[in-house]
């Protein structure tokens, strides 16, 4: 079975502007011209839109999915079954958002009684499943299955007064931070105050607190852009300031 762009475009529910640009970019080129100058979609290309289609709906980048989609090593019944996986995850996370919301429901219409807990369970099972997908490999590569897998339950049992308390301290750390590093001075009061903040901010996410895991933790920050973007964002250098900051604090400065 061969389609045209329009033909191809109402089959997979996307508009043919979409798979133009995906022929611009390289990542869905048609399998052939046909003599009138109309791109002409043959099985493979379905296929591979099927694909690009699938990692769109988990959230991956357009250029991520040309790097997986065209990697010789690529293969598409393993890319399916991976889908079902993160497809499955997904309907989980969905079915505790929609309990949430009956909870919430009969909550309000008098029939149940639910805790605070409960109230925010299913958010805050999304926030770890996404720090997971972005963190999860270096966090557990560093510290263990044990320590994160404790960090996480500590999280998920964290009640409305703590997540309140966190959220309040998570933005002291960065307004002392900012201040500090106005300073220059990764050794002054400021910054090490700055840092002990960010020692409290820690200890309501890990099980116990170490001098050495703090300072590991500070050199990721500088070690991994994505860490480094975060603290980057509204002044370049805070990420390393930081990391000099805690290795004073923790007494591993070298």
């Amino acid at each position: 079975m061969e389609y045209t762009v329009q033909k191809l475009a109402r089959l997979a529910g996307v508009s043919t502007r979409t798979l133009r640009y995906y022929d611009e970019i390289e990542i869905l080129k048609p399998a052939r011209i046909n003599s009138s100058g109309y791109r002409i979609y043959g099985q493979e290309e379905v296929d591979r839109l099927q694909q690009i289609l699938f990692y769109r709906e988990l959230g991956v980048s357009l250029d991520s999915i040309k790097n997986i989609v065209t990697s010789p090593s690529f293969e598409g019944a393993i890319a399916l079954k991976e889908h079902r996986e993160k497809l499955l995850e997904k309907r989980q996370q969905l079915d505790l958002l929609i309990a949430n919301v009956e909870k919430t429901i009969a909550l309000t219409e008098g029939r149940i009684h639910m805790s605070d807990k409960e109230k925010f369970e299913g958010f805050k099972k999304k926030m770890v499943e996404d720090n997971e997908k972005k963190y999860g490999k270096e966090i557990r590569d560093k510290y263990g299955n044990d320590i994160v897998d404790k960090s996480n339950a500590k999280f998920m049992n964290m009640t409305q007064k703590e997540n309140e308390e966190v959220t309040n301290l998570a933005n002291e750390v960065q307004v002392t931070l900012a201040k500090a590093f106005a300073t220059g001075d990764p050794a002054s009061e400021l910054a090490q105050k700055a840092t002990d903040l960010h020692k409290q901010w820690l200890c309501y996410y890990w099980s116990e607190y170490s001098k050495e895991a703090h300072a590991g933790l500070a050199q990721m920050y500088v070690d991994d852009e994505r860490f480094t973007a975060h603290y980057d964002k509204e002044q370049p250098g805070t990420a390393e300031f930081l990391r000099d900051a805690i290795l004073i604090y923790t007494g591993m400065k070298q």
